[in-house]
């Protein structure tokens, strides 16, 4: 049986872009046994997926604490003897899984200056040209082709179980879903205020849905401080009956729940977005200046779609002399409701 162990820290869309690389080995190695490495707040996406056999967290102490998490690196590798490593992002912090196992035979990782003794086989963090970030993750498999035939899937999916999704719809027909119309998941808070959207922008487009649809929006938040401001959007709508900021999916598992039971997302760039999307749910996302969408978009297709700058900036004078903000502001109503509406007419 190959070993396998995979890499991935950080945020929740990095860690769901990447388990593309759980499927593709499992594809290739049937009878392999896959460990996936994640912060302990994302572990629960990968609950019932049939591609990683074991899943692995480091806590917010762990992380934090060299000591703790040498230690807890050292364990992970001698009570596994690998025959694969794969360290995603190559940080200097993610180097000891593979310092501690040097008999591993394929430590692959990204090319950085300092791992060149390490990773006994380094990948281009470019790779002809391609930015698609499924696509850059996928090209960590490049170096197994020397000695396996490997299938690159650049597909990524969660999973959920019946009884996950009927109490949860149970719940938001509690809280006054009619799952006779339409049900939209809207991010319109974000983690990161500086991703988020024009909210008088945001209005008109929710409003013109609303008109048009006669759809039900759910306000998706995380913390508090996401869940005051989705509130407070709300009450500038009147506290319109067809929002809902009633429903909360306060863990990984009720969100993968809510958007299965949704129709649509709708609203900034971020994880939820890319849950959606790993769900099979028709999304289209708002792309601020700094996060591209042809890396934040992989398998873009007329059901995963978004706008960024480039769409509608190309003719703007002295666009690079611009702040972010009046980047961000060149994203206009018109531009957003002309895209998100085909889509909302063929998909809901």
């Amino acid at each position: 049986m190959t070993k396998i162990l995979i890499i991935r820290f950080r945020r929740v869309g990095d860690s769901v872009i990447s388990s593309s690389l759980c499927s593709s080995l499992k594809e290739s190695f049937p009878d392999s046994e896959i460990h996936y490495i994640v912060n302990e707040h994302i572990a629960p996406l990968y609950e019932h997926h049939p591609d990683i056999d074991k899943v692995i967290s480091f806590t917010n102490e762990e992380m934090h604490s060299i000591t703790a998490y040498i230690k807890k690196c050292r364990r992970i590798v001698k009570e596994t003897k690998y025959d694969i490593i794969i360290d995603t992002r190559s940080t200097i912090k993610t180097l000891f899984f593979s310092i501690f196992s040097l008999r591993t035979k394929y430590r692959i990782g990204r090319s950085k200056k300092y791992n060149y003794l390490i990773h006994n086989h380094r990948v281009n963090n470019k790779y002809d040209g391609i930015r698609d970030n499924a696509q850059l993750t996928l090209a960590l498999l490049d170096p197994l082709n020397t000695g396996y035939i490997v299938k690159k899937n650049p597909h990524f999916k969660l999973y959920y179980t019946t009884d996950e999704y009927t109490k949860y719809r149970e719940y938001m027909e509690s809280k006054g879903i009619d799952f006779s119309k339409p049900v939209i998941v809207c991010a319109v808070t974000a983690r990161l205020e500086y991703k988020v959207w024009d909210k008088e922008k945001m209005r008109t487009i929710l409003e013109r849905i609303i008109n048009k649809y006669d759809a039900q929006l759910v306000f998706n938040f995380g913390d508090n401080k996401e869940k005051e401001a989705a509130q407070r959007l709300h009450e500038i709508m009147n506290n319109a009956p067809h929002i809902f900021t009633n429903i909360e999916a306060n863990n990984l598992r009720k969100l993968i729940a809510l958007l299965a039971n949704s129709n649509f997302f709708f609203g900034n760039e971020g994880g939820t977005r890319h849950i959606s999307q790993a769900l099979d749910i028709p999304s289209f996302a708002i792309y601020p200046p700094n996060i591209p969408l042809d890396n934040w978009l992989p398998n873009k297709s007329e059901r995963f779609q978004g706008i960024e700058l480039k769409d509608i900036v190309s003719d703007v004078k002295n666009y690079e002399t611009l702040s972010y903000s009046e980047k961000f502001a060149l994203i206009d109503i018109d531009s957003v409701w002309e895209k998100a509406d085909k889509m909302l007419e063929k998909y809901i």
